[in-house]
C-alpha cells in the first residue's frame, strides 16, 4: 500500500485478531479503490484540478487508510468561448474518468455540459451572419418592392 506508515506502538505490538485482519483487508481494498478513483480524475483534469485531499481511517494495525477523497475542479469559463468549450469538455471527461463516478462526479459532469452548451451558443452567435434587412439594399422599398417599377 502506498500511504502513511504505521505509527509505532499504536496497536501495542500485539497480534491482530482474525476480525481485525478482516477489517485491515477491507480498509486496504477501500484505500486502493479511493486512490484509483481520485487518480483517474487527476490524470484527465490536469491543471484544472487541485491536489487530492484524502479522508483517513486508522486501522487496528495502527496504519491510516484512505476511505474517501476529493479533487477540487475549477469550473470557471475560459477567456474565449472556444477556450471555455475545450475546458468544459476536459472537465466532463475528468468527472467521468473513474470507473464508478460518484454522485458529485455526475453533478460536475452536468455542470460541464451546461458550460459546454453556453460556449457553443456563444460560438454560434459569433459566427452567425449579420442580419440582412431589405431596406439595406439599394433600390428596394422597405417592403421589398422596387420603387422604379
Amino acid at each position: 500500500m502506498d500511504g502513511i506508515s504505521p505509527i509505532s506502538g499504536l496497536n501495542g505490538g500485539r497480534q491482530l485478531t482474525p476480525a481485525e485482519h478482516a477489517e485491515v483487508a477491507k480498509l486496504m481494498a477501500r484505500d486502493r479503490e479511493v486512490r484509483a478513483h481520485e487518480a483517474a480524475h487527476m490524470a484527465v483534469a490536469g491543471t484544472l484540478a487541485s491536489d487530492v485531499e484524502y479522508t483517513y481511517q486508522m486501522g487496528p494495525d495502527g496504519k491510516l487508510y484512505a476511505v474517501g477523497g476529493k479533487v477540487r475542479i475549477i469550473l470557471t469559463p475560459g477567456q474565449t468561448p472556444e477556450e471555455t468549450l475545450a475546458k468544459a469538455r476536459q472537465l466532463r471527461a475528468a468527472a467521468n474518468a473513474p470507473l464508478d463516478p460518484s454522485g458529485q462526479d455526475m453533478i460536475v459532469a452536468a455542470e460541464a455540459n451546461e458550460m459546454e452548451a453556453n460556449a457553443l451558443q456563444e460560438i454560434a452567435k459569433e459566427h452567425a451572419p449579420a442580419p440582412h434587412h431589405p431596406s439595406d439594399s439599394p433600390g428596394l422599398h422597405p417592403h421589398g418592392l422596387d420603387k422604379a417599377a
